[in-house]
């Protein structure tokens, strides 16, 4: 009696690590399209953005372009609000791909980082 629930027990722990594992490894994979995929689109929009916003007030020089670029591609969360921003996905695209609550728990571990 005793060892069948032990043997339940563990048999519960051992699948709600397996669990915890697969999200894990979604966050992980999540993290990876940011990089791959997202990044690249974010610093061609903020490219395009400052070479139309140019002016003698805000000459956008390769100095100016570089900081912009490093501040907003730095962290992911950070390359996610520009993408989001700037409306390059959309919080139903999110939804759509099922990374809405991986994006939520981004934000979380990467509040300090966000403007």
């Amino acid at each position: 009696m005793i060892t069948d629930f032990f043997t339940v027990f563990a048999l519960a722990i051992l699948l709600w690590m397996a669990w915890l594992l697969i999200k894990a490894k979604r966050f992980t994979q999540f993290k990876r399209e940011i990089e791959q995929d997202l990044k690249p689109k974010v610093i061609a929009d903020i490219l395009a953005e400052l070479e139309e916003s140019r002016s003698e007030v805000f000459p956008n020089n390769d100095v100016h372009q570089q900081a912009t670029l490093y501040y907003w591609t730095q962290y992911k969360a950070r390359i996610l609000q520009a993408a989001l921003q700037r409306d390059i996905i959309s919080q139903q695209w999110l939804k759509d791909t099922g990374n809405l609550r991986n994006s939520q728990h981004l934000f979380h571990i990467e509040q300090q980082y966000l403007n």
